[in-house]
Formats: C-alpha cells, structure tokens, sequence
C-alpha cells in the first residue's frame, strides 16, 4: 500500500515533474497492482476455507443438538418400558442416566460448536472485507494506471516538443529572413528602375509621332473648310 501512496502523489505535480522523480512509474504501478492480485487470491483462498470450517462447525453443531434430543428421549422411553413391565426399574434408571450424560456430553459439544460458528463467522465477515477492499483498489489502481499511461504520452510529447522548439536557432532564422528581404527589396528598385527607363524612351517617340499626327490633321482640317466655303459660295 506504501508504494501506492507514494506513487499517486504525483497527481500534485505536473506530469513531466513526476516522470523525473519516478525511474518507472509504469512498471512500478503494474507490479503493485499484481502483487494486489496476489493477495487478493490469498485472501479468497483464506476465505473459502474458513467458510469451509464454519460450514463443519454448523454441521458439528446441528449433530450435536439432534445426538442431545436422541439421548433424551431414549432415557424416557427406557423409563417407560420399566414402568411398563419391559425390563427391570433400576437397569431402566441406570441406563436412562447413561443416556441423560451422554445428552449432557452432546449439549457442551454443541455449545463448542457455536462458539466455533460464531467465531467463523467474525472471521468470514473480517475476511469478506478486506476482499472487498482489495478489489477496490484494484480497480482504483488500474484506472489510476491508465490515467498515469495517458501523462505519461502526453509528457513525453511535450517534452520532444519544448526539446524541438529550444533547438531551434531564432537569431539565425530572422537572420535569414532580413536578407531575403534586403534581396526582394533591391530586385523590386531595380525593376521599378528598368520600367522608368522604358517609360522615358517610349515618351519621347510618342512626342515626336504626336506631333507629326498632329499637323497632318490640321491641314486636313483646313483643306476641309475651304472647300464648304467655297460650295457654300462664301469667300
């Protein structure tokens, strides 16, 4: 029971705690529980035969109280036949008192035996409890088990975890990262500086094109107005 109680303490703490100060808890609780088992089985076994010995004491007893009854009334029907005629008074008076101490010799064997009974049957109540106890934690301690199995993953997981993440070298991912974007930074300028270059050689083309557009349309306008005038019969 010691082992149990210092085993389940680890309820108090944090899993991954109680895992440092235990080499094993598992194991250590799987045993306790089978050494449970074996008292278990001790205390039925211990069980049974003393229910066995209170079952022969009540036999005793019951035989006991029916030899008693017999002797009695085998003294009273000695007693009659004399009164009868059958046999002699006194070899009647002699056997009668033989039969009336043999009845007293059953009565005290009779009360030993329900002293045995009684006896038993504080035994068999003593006993019946502790199986019952017994199983009790068993099943206490099993659940308990799987509980303590279920910590022990979920500490063991978080354990890696924490190992994994302190592993990792911050400094030089956001190292890592600063370039990238020093790097994204200088191709996204050269590319805006690209297209400004591309936009000042294109300006200058459409100037010269538009202004070339441009004159060609005025004469049109101008050869175009001359000629309404002049069907219009205006100078």
């Amino acid at each position: 029971m010691n082992v149990f109680k210092r085993l389940f303490k680890m309820g108090e703490a944090e899993a991954h705690s109680a895992i440092d100060k235990l080499e094993n808890p598992i194991k250590l609780t799987e045993q306790g529980i089978r050494d449970l088992k074996k008292d278990l089985d001790a205390s039925l076994k211990a069980l049974a035969e003393v229910k066995a010995m209170a079952i022969r004491s009540k036999n005793d007893l019951q035989t006991a109280k029916n030899k008693a009854k017999d002797y009695e009334n085998k003294a009273m029907l000695l007693l009659k036949k004399a009164q009868s005629g059958g046999m002699d008074m006194a070899d009647a008076e002699r056997l009668a008192s033989e039969a009336l101490v043999k009845k007293e010799e059953q009565l005290e064997h009779a009360t030993r035996a329900q002293e045995e009974v009684n006896r038993f049957d504080t035994n068999i109540g003593q006993l019946d409890q502790n199986v019952k106890k017994i199983r009790s934690t068993i099943s206490k301690y099993e659940n308990e088990l799987k509980t303590l199995k279920a910590r022990v993953k979920v500490s063991t997981a978080t354990k890696k975890l924490n190992k994994q993440m302190a592993q990792i070298d911050s400094s030089g991912t956001v190292s890592m990262l600063e370039k990238m974007k020093e790097k994204v930074a200088q191709d996204e300028a050269l590319a805006q500086s690209y297209g400004e270059i591309a936009n000042e050689s294109k300006s200058i083309d459409d100037e010269i094109d538009n202004a070339l557009e441009g004159g060609e349309n005025q004469a049109k306008a101008s050869d175009s107005l001359a000629a309404l005038k002049a069907k219009m019969g205006m100078e």
